[in-house]
């Protein structure tokens, strides 16, 4: 029988900490060799983008591996493409430091440590290995793509709140979002903060339901140096009560707010930042299970982030469709291999369908190879860059596409599969 009563802490980060600038400028390329594919021809499902960034004081790496259209490839004077000593196109390094700078500009980067016009952005990307290539292009179990290396993915969904998310990431979450549209809209004294910033919120849980917050942390970057802590925190904690809403603030809560005191020197300036290492941030806050593999910078033949997309999906409309109050659904794949090796569920004792039959259920609703997730959710598109604060999980569907992930339109398909199942079965 799972734990009733305790409490559980998750974190979140804004999209100034260093390690999400970068996420945000990997998926930002993402996004220009999407786009650049749709302007110059080249069928979508052939992009390919596997970057990683590194930023520190002034200074941005992109580096990776991409297949793009030749828009994005350096020509000669003879207007013949350059290539390297393996034959391989050269890549154009100009639209790509104007994607990072855009990047770091709209985070709101214009201090001397760390400056949109000032960076230096070194942009290291190259063909795509040919031996990856092979194993993607076509699976070895289908005339269909590969899997674009082998891993485990995670799908979870409750009832803790409106999106199907744990409580203390969507709140930790909330709290970052709130500060920063105010920042953007020059709010007052909420305007004298800088981009960094992190979040961390503890929810005591009764009776397996969370009912009220016992810790809160944040520490937040700010632009005045003669701000300390108890100033910081009179600007913040409007924003930190809006964003918990009815979820009661116990009496005996402890507030940690900016504990260190001056946080003034934030972002790369501050602390270096890479791609992929908040992926626990990304996800529900360590209250599932994480395969390993992080998302931002990678196309979605990838499935480390096609996959969890399709995990986290599946188990919203396992959720959504009132079968079970949680569910945790676990993929597994081989790289060049279309269909997943294995598909778990987990309804934690709360489910209402037997879990082994909700997983033949599940393979017969969705088609789980990397094409067809890609094919199903749409997911060849521009649309990664907004992924990159604030989760992954839990946000609204957008016009664009965006988020397609979080749709619950499977739980009629969901029921009707489980419905054969047990016809098959009698």
């Amino acid at each position: 029988m799972a734990r009733q009563n305790y409490l559980f802490t998750s974190e979140s980060v804004s999209e100034g900490h260093p390690d999400k600038v970068c996420d945000r400028i990997s998926d930002e390329i993402v996004d220009l060799v999407y786009r650049e594919a749709k302007k110059s021809g080249m069928n979508a499902w052939d992009v390919r983008v596997a970057c990683e960034t590194l930023a520190t004081t002034n200074r941005v790496i992109i580096a990776g591996e991409v297949r793009v259209p030749a828009t994005l490839l350096k020509t000669g004077k003879d207007g013949k493409q350059v290539l390297d000593a393996k034959g391989n196109p050269v890549i154009n390094p100009s639209k790509f430091r104007s994607a990072a700078r855009r990047a770091i500009r709209a985070i709101g980067y214009e201090q001397d440590g760390f400056h949109w016009k000032h960076a230096k952005v070194d942009v290291l990307l190259h063909a795509q290995s040919a031996d990856i290539a092979q194993g993607v292009d076509k699976a070895a179990d289908a005339n269909t793509e590969g899997a674009g290396d082998q891993g485990i993915m995670f799908g979870y969904a409750c009832r803790e709140t409106p999106d199907l998310m744990p409580a203390p990431i969507y709140y930790s979450h909330k709290i970052l979002e709130l500060l920063s549209a105010a920042r953007r809209e020059g709010k007052g004294e909420v305007a004298g903060l800088g981009p960094d910033a992190k979040s961390q919120v503890t929810v005591r849980y009764v009776d397996g339901k969370p009912t009220e917050v016992t810790q809160i942390v944040l520490s937040t970057q700010h632009l005045d140096p003669s701000w300390d802590s108890r100033k910081v925190r009179s600007v913040v904690e409007p924003y930190i009560r809006e964003a918990l809403g009815d979820l009661r603030i116990a009496a005996n809560c402890n507030w940690y707010i900016n504990p260190t005191g001056k946080f003034v020197i934030g972002g790369p300036d501050g602390d270096a930042g890479l791609t992929g290492r908040k992926i626990i941030v990304d996800t529900y806050g360590g209250a599932a299970p994480h395969g390993g593999g992080a998302f931002s910078g990678k196309d979605t033949t990838k499935v480390d982030r096609s996959a969890a997309y399709a995990a986290r999906y599946l188990a919203k409309n396992v959720v959504a469709a009132k079968l079970a109050d949680r569910c945790t659904i676990q993929l597994s794949y081989a790289i060049g291999v279309a269909q997943p090796l294995s598909i778990y569920v987990d309804l934690h004792g709360t489910g209402k369908v037997d879990e082994g039959v909700l997983e033949k259920a599940l393979r017969e609703v969705m088609d789980l190879s990397p094409s067809g997730i890609r094919r199903h959710l749409d997911l060849n598109k521009p649309i990664y860059a907004k992924t990159t604060a604030y989760g992954h999980f839990g946000r609204k569907p957008g016009r664009d596409g965006s988020f397609s992930w979080e749709k619950t339109d499977l739980v009629k398909a969901i029921k009707d599969a489980i419905a054969a199942e047990d016809a098959l079965a009698a």
